[in-house]
């Protein structure tokens, strides 16, 4: 048995050695099954009896490191960007980044409204060469692209702030930018004109993907009413002041739309028609009102009926350069356009009292609960209509933000079956002293339901399954270890209730590419076939089967590598071959610990994953011509 613990302690060794390189993504989420991608992971915690009072459902976000398109390097590779949901525990549920080459995606959401069941939207951003100026995107619950749509050349970019798909399931709403130039008359410089850039939106048909309606701001809004330029301002060249910044739409039963102008401090609600009705905030607003609000994102109806309205949106309250106020906050304010007055009946402060600058966003979820997107490193919180904090959570580092965060219940099908690997080990294949065992590795990239997985394995590819074991899933990928050789794997997984979801391919197990330098003394590698199943586990029926790979996992589930050393160092104790042994591994590990300083001293400055985004400023529209 020394070499059996040798060659296993070495393969522990070796694999904390390669995990404690200084790569600097331990932010990163790394599988086997899927290799491809380094999703960020999240933190969340549940706060006084949060996890009782909490609105189900699933975490939306869309990690970026910086707003600008960037070409693809290596530090894009594998993927880290684009659509992520998370569960209530903060375990990666889908990663969608490679759908669309790593590309940076914002407003990420699901979709209730379109007819055949879930879906979700966002908006893939600008390519970096200008080889296309970003499109909507809808998918069906099996990940499956069921609308993609550009927007129309004469309006620019699809803009990243806003792809709002409404409640009749078949029409979308966007923010546009437009160039112009306009003379500054009003700024006392009549011989002087700049370039400037409007504030818009978009009405789209989602089957066909046509404009149905179109409404742009210029020679509506004056430069006057601009927190952003003043009368001193140099002329611009194009694409020109950003003097409005618009940032979020909305329409109510009416017909009438809410728009948010982060530059102006003011929501306006606009009628089908194109006038403006009213605006509230900024320094022309139509209403009494008792509070302040500023540089404000994602204005949204809550009720609306036609005198009467209430609209929630984010107070940002400052932005890159000053504070209007010392901590953002979520508001909800009635409004009565007959008595011209404006009322704040919830305010959420932001619980850290810190201030989110640039983008976020406030969704009333369906228990009347507040999710407040935050936006830098990927800060949310949810709230109860008291205002008790509830939930929260973030990246585990702030390298990366999102632009808003969303919670929906959501029930992802995958089109692909689950994704399945499995490895033999070990160095004995006597079959009265065999210490081979198998290592499955599984998971299901956006199944949202999966509660456990039910292995199997063949004598042969197309033989009978045997059932070998069955496991509770905890993290995005799951790990389960059996005794013996077994090949021909595959996995089904399971819901709570055992029914089952899908399956996997059959996979045939992989062994070590150098098990001889590990101590095998077995015969010919080329010779050593599979233990037959049938032989180490009953197919009398599945409970049978379970109960005996239970016995054989028992205690593998939190750490199945340990318990396994465990087991051998035991056989070995007594011994006084583990004295010897232990002087092996503590010169191994010196060898170990020197080569990883070296590949540090050789790696520094070069990591894949180091770069940390700089100052971020504020999203300034690119591309829009």
């Amino acid at each position: 048995m020394a070499t059996s613990i040798f060659w296993v302690l070495v393969v522990l060794l070796l694999s904390l050695t390669v995990q404690a390189k200084p790569e600097n993504d331990d932010d990163l989420y790394s599988f086997v099954t899927l290799p491809g991608i380094r999703a960020v992971k999240y933190k969340v915690e549940y706060h006084g009896d949060g996890r009782d009072r909490v609105s189900p459902g699933h975490i939306f976000v869309a990690p970026y490191g910086q707003l600008t398109p960037e070409p693809p390097t290596k530090q894009y590779l594998p993927d880290q960007v684009g659509p992520c949901i998370y569960d209530d525990n903060g375990v990666l549920v889908w990663a969608g980044a490679a759908m669309f080459d790593n590309r940076n995606t914002f407003d990420f959401r699901a979709v209730h409204s379109i007819d055949g069941g879930d879906h979700l939207s966002f908006v893939v951003g600008l390519e970096f060469d200008g080889s296309d100026a970003g499109f909507g995107v809808v998918l069906n619950n099996k990940f499956e692209v069921a609308h993609k749509i550009p927007m129309r050349s004469d309006l620019g970019a699809f803009d990243i702030h806003e792809f709002n798909i409404l409640d009749d399931g078949k029409t979308a709403l966007s923010i546009n930018y437009r160039s112009h130039t306009k003379v500054l008359e009003e700024f006392g410089r009549p011989s002087e004109a700049s370039y400037v850039l409007s504030g818009g939106f978009a009405q789209i048909d989602l089957p066909t993907g046509e404009i149905t309606h179109v409404w742009d701001s210029f020679d509506q809004i004056a430069l006057s009413d601009s927190v952003h330029v003043h009368p001193d301002t140099p002329a611009s060249a194009p694409p020109g002041w950003d003097y409005m910044h618009p940032n979020s739409i909305d329409v109510n039963e009416a017909g009438d739309y809410l728009m948010s102008m982060r530059f102006t401090n003011t929501i306006y609600l606009i009628s089908p028609d194109g006038h403006i009705i009213w605006r509230l905030g900024g320094a022309h607003s139509d209403f009494k009102q008792d509070f302040i609000f500023s540089k404000q994102h994602d204005a949204k109806f809550i009720h609306s009926n036609g005198t009467h309205h209430t609209i929630s949106f984010l107070n940002n309250a400052s932005d890159e350069e000053s504070n209007d106020e010392p901590v953002s906050s979520c508001l909800f304010v009635d409004i009565d356009s007959e008595a011209m007055t404006a009322t704040v009946v919830r305010r959420y402060d932001r619980p850290d009292g810190a201030l989110t600058r640039l983008r976020g966003n406030a969704q009333l979820l369906p228990n009347d609960n507040l999710l407040a997107g935050w936006s830098s490193a990927g800060y949310f919180t949810e709230s109860s209509p008291e205002g008790d904090l509830l939930f929260s959570g973030s990246f585990v580092s702030d390298r990366y933000s999102t632009y808003r965060a969303y919670k929906f219940e959501f029930t992802g099908r995958p089109a692909n079956p689950p994704d399945l690997l499995a490895f033999v080990w070990g160095t004995d294949p006597d079959p009265v002293t065999s210490d081979l065992t198998t290592t499955i590795y599984v998971s299901w990239n956006g199944a949202t339901d999966v509660a456990g997985w039910n292995f199997y394995a063949r004598p042969a590819y197309d033989s009978d399954r045997v059932f070998i074991g069955n496991t509770t899933k905890t993290d995005f990928e799951t790990m389960y270890i059996v005794r013996g050789y077994m090949s021909w794997i595959s996995a089904e997984a399971v819901d709570k209730d055992g029914n089952i979801l899908g399956e996997s391919l059959i996979h045939q197990t992989t062994m070590p590419a150098h098990w001889e330098s590990a101590g095998f003394r077995g015969t010919s590698l080329g010779r050593l076939l599979p233990d037959d199943p049938n032989t180490l586990y009953s197919t009398e029926s599945s409970s049978d089967g379970a109960a005996e790979a239970e016995a054989d996992n028992a205690g593998t589930k939190t750490d199945p590598h340990m318990t396994a050393l465990a087991a051998l160092v035991r056989d070995l104790q007594g011994s006084v071959q583990l004295v010897l042994f232990l002087m092996v591994v503590f010169v191994l590990a010196l060898l170990a610990a020197g080569a990883g300083g070296m590949y540090a001293f050789m790696r520094r400055g070069k990591g894949r994953y180091t770069r940390v985004p700089g100052k971020e400023e504020e999203e300034v529209p690119l591309g829009r011509m």
